[in-house]
């Protein structure tokens, strides 16, 4: 009987060290990762890398084509900024390029006036208006820049008439210069000139004399001219 439960006891000391022994085993195959899945794991952290390397490098990329479209607009404002001077500059020199000269009558021939007061001429044929400072529709020359302005008219009539021929400058509302003639015969003339130093928004025309009367035809005998002749 003691024989019997010895052997019995040593058996179950052998299968419980027999069953620790398979536990422990058990144990470590479940802590280590599977075999397969060890290389997954090296090529996502390389993929990783290669994403963040490539990641640095456009951003690198990024900062030079920012740089070079900031650059650009520099550069386009520059060009910009120069257009507009020249811009400037030609605005400039088309105010400094002011002449004018006109006809009083557009076609045919006749007479204008004669009238009890001084009223404005109309020099209807224009044959020079560079700057456009002249109107022919109200015979006002407008001055586009300060400056001094030299102006010249020429009147004719025929002789024979009772009525003289005059026509008088006028800067605003100031009598400037006359030109005046009256011949009992033959075909008379008269002219004159003024020099005015003139300001932006004044104006100067041409009156014709009260009960005079001027004459104008195919030759054109009957002008008013002016250009600028320097800036102030």
């Amino acid at each position: 009987m003691k024989i019997t439960v010895v052997f019995l006891g040593f058996l179950m000391v052998g299968s419980v060290a027999t069953d620790q022994h398979k536990t422990q085993a058990d144990n470590k195959t479940v802590a280590l990762p599977p075999a397969h899945e060890q290389p997954c794991a090296r090529d996502v952290q390389a993929v990783l890398r290669q994403l963040t390397a490539s990641l640095a490098q456009q951003k690198v990329e990024m900062k030079v084509l920012q740089k070079e479209n900031q650059e650009q607009s520099a550069k386009l404002k520059e060009l910009e900024g120069q257009k507009t001077q020249v811009d400037k500059l030609k605005q400039q020199l088309q105010v400094r390029q002011v002449a004018f000269s006109a006809s009083l009558l557009a076609r045919g021939h006749g007479f204008t006036g004669p009238f009890h007061a001084l009223t404005t001429l109309r020099f209807q044929r224009v044959i020079t208006n560079v700057g456009k400072a002249y109107n022919p529709h109200t015979g006002v020359f407008t001055p586009p820049v300060r400056g001094v302005y030299h102006f010249e008219w020429y009147i004719g009539t025929p002789g024979g008439h009772r009525q003289p021929a005059g026509a008088v400058l006028y800067k605003n509302s100031e009598h400037i210069f006359l030109a005046y003639v009256h011949h009992t015969s033959h075909y008379g003339t008269s002219s004159n000139g003024a020099t005015l130093l003139l300001e932006v928004g004044d104006v100067v025309f041409l009156r014709l004399w009260p009960n005079a009367k001027l004459f104008d035809n195919h030759n054109h005998h009957t002008t008013f001219s002016g250009h600028l002749l320097f800036t102030m």
